[in-house]
């Protein structure tokens, strides 16, 4: 309704300034989630993409990453909506590192026609990570005997309860192989101008945003606002996007607010899943959030 109105006004009583729509994308990528435990994914950021990328009057949307990754399903599919909305609505798309880009949060990065990065960001980890627990002999020590009935031999295959087997390890490297070249060319196809000749670069290896610009993987270092006010003049404004909210005025699951899951959610969301929780953590922690 504000924009509707400003278009009746006469031009010297409308707001002076390009107006740039934010969308900030915090938190694990995952495809579920809940209002304990946020989680990045499609769902959650579709409704906020298709509203700024609607604004007509704004030449670009700005979107803040701070990822550690998480899903890559998800993660591409972010990328793909912000690329299909970029090219329906003739829009330029600005992303904008805050504290890590990294892994999935990298691949959504990519989705941008410009990388802008503080100099102390975490950017890269352009690889494919799989993780668990394995509990073959807690069930000996407690004196409880698993029973599993399949169709198809390698219908267990990976569980948690048995022993590891080579094959299997092998199996699953090979999956995370095809996933890893997924990723590889996604990065080429949005960035290969740009990048150093480095073999380095897809070997899972993170950088600060300061070595992410000389490596390629970022265009500029500096802040949101200050970037936005360069390229648009001193009145540009941003518009910050925000997230569905319930009836007591509350966010929905979704986007997180949070850089990391601090000790309020840990606890609440212990119900739904300590392990989940930890493993979230975890990926946090290993770029030092």
């Amino acid at each position: 309704m504000p924009n509707f109105l400003d278009r009746l006004l006469p031009k010297r009583f409308r707001k002076k300034g390009t107006v740039i729509p934010v969308v900030r994308l915090h938190g694990a990528i995952a495809a579920g989630g809940s209002r304990f435990k946020p989680a990045l994914n499609l769902a959650s950021v579709a409704p906020m993409l298709e509203k700024a990328f609607s604004r007509k009057d704004a030449p670009a949307v700005a979107i803040a990453v701070n990822s550690p990754g998480g899903s890559p399903v998800q993660s591409r599919m972010i990328f793909e909506r912000i690329r299909a909305l970029a090219e329906e609505k003739g829009k330029t798309v600005l992303v904008y590192v805050e504290d890590v880009a990294a892994s999935g949060g990298y691949m959504i990065a990519l989705a941008g026609d410009e990388i802008v990065a503080d100099p102390s960001s975490i950017v890269g980890s352009i690889g494919v990570v799989s993780g668990g627990f394995g509990f073959p002999e807690l069930l000996k020590k407690i004196g409880v005997e698993r029973r599993v009935y399949t169709a198809g031999e390698n219908k267990v295959i990976l569980d948690p309860f048995q022993p590891e087997k080579e094959s299997d390890i092998e199996y699953l490297k090979s999956l995370q192989v095809e996933i890893h070249t997924i990723f590889i060319d996604m990065v080429k196809a949005r960035r290969e101008s740009r990048l150093a000749d480095e073999s380095g670069i897809f070997s899972g290896l993170f950088w600060t945003g300061r070595r992410g610009l000389e490596l390629g993987l970022v265009d500029r270092l500096g802040g949101m606002r200050e970037d936005i006010k360069r390229r648009y003049g001193k009145d540009a404004k941003l518009e910050l996007i925000s997230g569905a909210k319930d009836f007591f005025g509350r966010r929905l699951p979704g986007v997180s607010a949070f850089a990391a899951p601090d000790a309020e959610q840990i606890a609440a969301a212990a119900v739904g899943g300590l392990a989940e929780v930890l493993e979230e953590k975890a990926l946090w922690g290993r770029y030092g959030l």
